[in-house]
């Protein structure tokens, strides 16, 4: 089903830029209302103040002081150029200006907040006033132009709105930095466990020792790794006990029966012996099996390791085996290209010979089996397919864990360690193996790092 959420980098680098630009906003409108306000009050103050001393000259002057020095503010030149003055009469005549309300405002004036047109140009300016009823029924009023006030606004909502362009990029950059941090420490796990998962299980994931969550995790994960190796190994070193101690008693007891078996002159007793060898045979070469692959298990590849060959090993290998394909009617059909690869000689024609067998064992007769091998860029690939019954997906994985054998095949000869050497062989040449459908069998692919 297709996912319609970005991935989890993805929201992390989100929320992330989110935040950033949340808090940004947070404290841009923080500054810019602070600012308004303390320019709005500042105004403020200038208006009372300029009333205040307007209502002193009219109750010492009258309404002819007033209206004088009013005149003489607005059309001398000495006084504020920004300062809206209106004036009105007890009769309700306007002497000067105009009154934006025509309601007498009450007994400790009323503030208003108004546009008018500008002298120049056809901008209206937004006035801050207030309106002071006088004693003879007069109305003044006193205001100031906040165009300056209103330039300084503009000039930080267009700063504000670059330093905006500015943070999402800045919150994009944090959030891309954040999550290619996460996404590194998760990558260098996650390239461990699958190193781990691929065989080699004395690696660890790297610590830093900072001890977060990361850090923590990676310990917690090398304590598995640790009690999964000492797991495994008294496993194996019990295997390998077992099969060590035991292949000397077999020999000899394989040596008696073999004695026997010449010595019998009752042909149903030496029909019974012959079995009893051929039986101590496979349980010889099951513990053979075990030992060589508890070594190669056991071993890491030697770095001065020489460069083999394959291709000859592989003409060798279908070269033993043809005689044994034509008595059942199989064709060895083989595609074989050059192909060298730093490695064991020995261990990798044993691969060839058990992916041969296992090919053979179950192809059926007048069939073919194919034998591929090529150079593809700096890997070497190797396939033999048949057409025999072949594998279920879901069993694939399974048979190549050691004495693993699928119930439709319990009846055939082995013992279930072929398939478990050919991984060990192919891990220890830090190559992969994986089972594939042949429609119809099974095709096995190796691939191997050429030299």
């Amino acid at each position: 089903m297709r996912r319609w959420l970005p991935s989890t980098s993805a929201r992390l680098a989100l929320v992330v830029m989110g935040l950033f630009l949340i808090a940004f906003v947070m404290i841009g409108g923080g500054v810019y209302f602070a600012a308004s306000t303390l320019l709005l009050d500042d105004a403020r103050g200038l208006v009372r103040a300029d009333a205040n001393d307007l209502v002193t000259i009219h109750r010492s002057g009258g309404m002819a002081a007033l209206r004088a020095e009013l005149d003489e503010r607005i059309t001398g030149g000495n006084g504020d150029p920004n300062a809206v003055y209106g004036l009105v009469d007890g009769e309700g005549n306007a002497l000067i200006g105009r009154l934006p309300d025509a309601s007498r405002p009450g007994a400790h004036g009323r503030w208003v907040e108004f546009r008018e047109q500008a002298t120049e140009g056809t901008n209206n300016l937004r006035v801050i006033a207030v309106e002071r009823a006088l004693p003879d029924g007069g109305i003044l009023l006193v205001g100031q132009e906040l165009a300056s006030q209103d330039r300084l606004l503009a000039m930080m909502q267009r700063s504000a709105i670059l330093a905006l362009l500015a943070a999402v990029v800045a919150g994009a950059l944090v959030g891309w930095l954040t999550t290619r941090w996460v996404a590194r420490r998760l990558r260098g796990l996650d390239a461990t466990v699958g190193r781990v998962a691929e065989g080699e299980l004395g690696l660890r994931a790297t610590l830093d020792h900072s001890g977060d969550a990361f850090d923590q995790v990676a310990r917690r994960f090398n304590m598995m790794l640790d009690r999964i190796e000492d797991l495994l190994g008294g496993v194996r070193h019990t295997t390998d006990y077992i099969a060590h101690d035991l292949r000397t008693p077999l020999s000899r007891l394989r040596n008696r029966l073999e004695g026997l078996h010449h010595d019998a002159t009752n042909e149903h007793t030496r029909t019974g012996l012959g079995r009893a060898l051929a039986e101590t045979d496979q349980l010889l070469h099951a513990f053979g099996a075990l030992l060589r692959l508890a070594r190669i298990e056991s071993q890491a590849l030697d770095m001065h390791a020489p460069d083999v060959a394959l291709r000859p090993l592989a003409d060798d290998a279908v070269e033993m085996y043809a005689p044994i394909a034509s008595e059942r009617g199989i064709r060895l059909e083989a595609s074989l290209q050059d192909a060298q690869l730093r490695g064991d000689r020995d261990q990798l024609f044993q691969l060839l010979v058990n992916l041969l067998d296992n090919a053979l064992k179950y192809a059926p007769a007048d069939s073919s089996i194919e034998v591929t091998l090529l150079t593809s860029g700096a890997e070497v690939l190797l396939e033999i397919g048949d057409h025999g019954p072949g594998i279920p997906e879901g069993d694939r994985e399974r048979v190549f864990d050691r004495f693993q054998r699928l119930e439709a095949h319990r009846g055939s000869p082995g013992v279930g360690l072929g398939l478990s050497l050919v991984r060990a062989i192919v891990h220890h040449h830090g190559g992969r193996v994986s089972l594939l459908d042949n429609a119809p069998g099974l095709r096995v692919r190796v691939t191997l790092p050429s030299g």
